[in-house]
């Protein structure tokens, strides 16, 4: 672990003083589960489950917050097995799927969605040709339902493709009224209007918290990080963990507290765990 300031380093200290009035919010892919090819084989990091269950004897409540469908995070993640655990121990494991279009919780134990956005089947319709005039037919292309996300990460040429992408990508989105995400060698599109800041403040105001945790990877986690600055300048205790990669480092100047991928995401969320018990 490695603070980005003494002033990083401060924050820990004042998260730890209120561990147990505090919010963990975690990426799933990336953060934690290690980013692989196949986006159906990304399963959770094998360690994540006891790790998730030895913090949240110190927290209020524990939040996955990705840009997958929920049910992929919850089978991928083994999350319901999580969050079997959780409750019995008097706490609450959310999963926020699709940008936090889909909600589930270990209390409630279904998942509760929006409809599709309009225009995202006229953008499915498009894409191929979208994709061919780019080069990049070959790129996967996962359907999730509430949106369609492009994977360059298996095309020889995956770093080129992706740049090559963005432009015509960004225009067809805008065309059909949907909004662009980049990520690692990954360009989403789903409807505007949700993002994981506004679940950082939502959860934030349900559960009272007086502090405020998130570990993210990538672009699609900017949003998070900006709203977990903004509840700290509300006087709420906050730290911004960035899950730092060879691919990615758009995070590192946003982040009190930089970690090596899911292993040191890990490391920190036991090493919180400890210093949060060693404080009570």
């Amino acid at each position: 672990m490695r603070f980005s300031s003494d002033e990083g380093e401060q924050r820990y200290d004042a998260v730890v003083g209120v561990a147990s009035r505090t919010v963990v919010g975690l990426d799933f892919d990336g953060t934690l589960a290690p980013i692989v090819e196949d986006p159906a084989k990304a399963h959770i990091h094998p360690a994540a489950g006891e790790a998730l269950v030895e913090l949240a004897a110190e927290v209020a409540a524990i939040a996955v917050i990705t840009g997958r469908p929920a049910r992929q995070a919850l089978d991928l993640g083994g999350l319901e097995e999580v969050g079997d655990a959780l409750q019995a121990a008097g706490k609450e494991l959310f999963v926020f799927g699709q940008y936090g279009n889909e909600r589930w919780s270990s209390g409630r134990r279904r998942i509760l969605g929006a409809r599709p956005p309009r225009g995202l089947a006229t953008f499915e319709r498009d894409l191929p040709r979208t994709l061919r005039l780019a080069g990049a037919s070959e790129a996967f292309v996962e359907d999730k339902g509430l949106a369609v996300a492009v994977h360059t990460r298996r095309l020889p040429d995956s770093e080129e493709a992706f740049e090559r992408l963005l432009p015509p990508m960004r225009e067809l989105a805008r065309a059909h009224g949907l909004v662009l995400e980049p990520g690692r060698s990954v360009i989403e599109v789903r409807s505007a209007g949700s993002h994981k800041g506004m679940v950082v403040n939502r959860l934030a105001a349900v559960l009272d918290a007086e502090g405020f945790v998130f570990a993210g990877d990538d672009l699609g986690d900017v949003e998070a990080f900006e709203a977990v600055d903004e509840l700290g300048r509300q006087g709420l205790a906050t730290l911004r963990v960035c899950s730092a990669s060879d691919e990615q480092s758009a995070l590192v100047e946003m982040s009190d507290v930089v970690v090596r991928g899911p292993d040191g995401v890990l490391d920190f969320l036991r090493g919180l765990a400890a210093d949060a018990r060693a404080r009570r």
